[in-house]
């Protein structure tokens, strides 16, 4: 009986043994099974090259198309002010009327002058006539018929300098009604009735700002500037037809402006305490919107990329020295890390002219879940309101 339970108790340690040998065998699986998880789920955006719109915004402000500082040509008393402060005056149109009384006699006396000598020129002439015929007879000598045509031609003078008097007298008389030299919107008026104005003065009687059409100056770097047009002579932008480049502004309530302008030109110098360019563009503006020193945003379209590559800014991020990656899904579903050159940014992307290729597919969601040389699934990103912005709808600004 010792026998039996002791080879009972033998086998029963042995089945213990093969028990607990088989747990811990399955334990070591399962520790394998969770060594190796399933791969991160990130999304992607597949990148397609697109015309870009190259649009640069910069500050700028309106000025007037012409500016006109009335001043008086004569001297004299103002009698009435015949315009409307603020008001739009046309040209030609009577804006201030000065005491003509002085030059009214004026033209009346070289009126009479030039009368005088017209007479006088008759006299002279009848004179003249009768010598040059009894000059064929020896009537009277050649020294008399001589001194009479000497005396018609200077009778002819007078005259002509008697008619120049008029008509100085007549131009300063016109004078005394001052006149808009411009259509346009007329300011303040310096002076009332009752003033002494003196002909020429240094401090205008008013001034006339023509506001439609008007400029807007805006000043862009010159490197930029540079930059622009080396990729328009490369080939690497399409250039836009000067006569048809277009300029949209943003007023300074962030409303944009109804009327888009054209770009006019170039300064040719570059300010040496700013290094930057100024650059004329040309609105309508019928409503009176703009006003001279306004501060507006002008957006200036200078080119088209004609295949840019845009990337969701939400997939760049920047390295520690600051310079912008991206990480892609590449062979065999491996996550890569690409170092990028951006140009400019459109709305919520960014233009990459290095480092991104047609066909890329850039990682914009899982970003956190993804490191280089790991394997991902990666799944195209839905987000409407991203990929409407990548088909390139809106201008690159800067």
């Amino acid at each position: 009986m010792r026998n039996v339970s002791g080879h009972m108790a033998a086998g029963l340690m042995l089945a213990g043994a093969l028990l607990v040998a088989g747990c811990e065998r399955e334990t070591a699986g399962d520790a394998t099974t969770a060594a190796a998880p399933p791969p991160a789920k990130v999304s992607v955006v597949t990148l397609e090259p697109q015309p870009v719109e190259i649009a640069t915004t910069l500050p700028g402000r309106a000025s007037p198309y012409q500016i006109a500082e009335v001043r008086p040509q004569v001297t004299g008393i103002m009698q009435e002010r015949l315009f409307r402060e603020g008001a739009d005056v046309k040209q030609g149109e009577t804006l201030y009327q000065i005491d003509p009384a002085v030059y009214r006699a004026a033209y009346a006396s070289a009126e009479a002058e030039l009368a005088q000598a017209e007479a006088s020129l008759v006299s002279v002439q009848n004179k003249a006539r009768r010598n040059e015929e009894l000059v064929r007879t020896n009537a009277v000598s050649r020294a008399a018929y001589d001194d009479a045509v000497a005396a018609l031609g200077e009778a002819k003078a007078a005259v002509e300098a008697r008619k120049a008097s008029l008509a100085a007298a007549k131009i300063n008389l016109d004078y005394t009604t001052v006149k808009a030299p411009i259509s346009g919107r007329i300011g303040r008026s310096a002076f009332t009735a009752g003033a002494l104005l003196v002909a020429n003065q240094p401090e205008p009687l008013t001034t006339i700002h023509q506001l439609d059409p008007i400029y807007v100056d805006v000043t862009q770097s010159s490197a930029v500037l540079l930059k622009l047009r080396r990729n328009l002579a490369d080939g690497s932008y399409e250039r836009v037809d000067p006569n048809r480049a277009e300029v949209e502004l943003t007023l300074e309530d962030g409303s944009t402006y109804s009327h888009s302008g054209t770009l006019e030109f170039a300064d040719v110098t570059v300010s040496q305490s700013t290094g930057a360019v100024t650059l004329r563009a040309i609105f309508p503006n019928p409503d009176g919107i703009l006003l001279p020193g306004m501060f507006v945003r002008a957006e200036i379209k200078a080119g088209v990329d004609p295949d840019g590559i845009l990337v969701p800014q939400r997939g760049v991020t920047r390295d520690p020295k600051g310079n912008a990656i991206a990480l892609v899904v590449g062979k065999d579903n491996k996550v890569e890390q690409r170092s990028l050159t951006t140009d400019r940014t459109v709305g919520d992307h960014w233009l990459v002219t290095e480092g991104l290729a047609a066909g890329d597919q850039v990682i914009v969601e899982g970003l956190q879940k993804a490191r280089p040389g790991a394997v991902v699934e990666a799944m195209e990103f839905e987000n409407k309101s991203v990929a409407d912005a990548s088909a390139g709808s809106e201008p690159v600004r800067r």
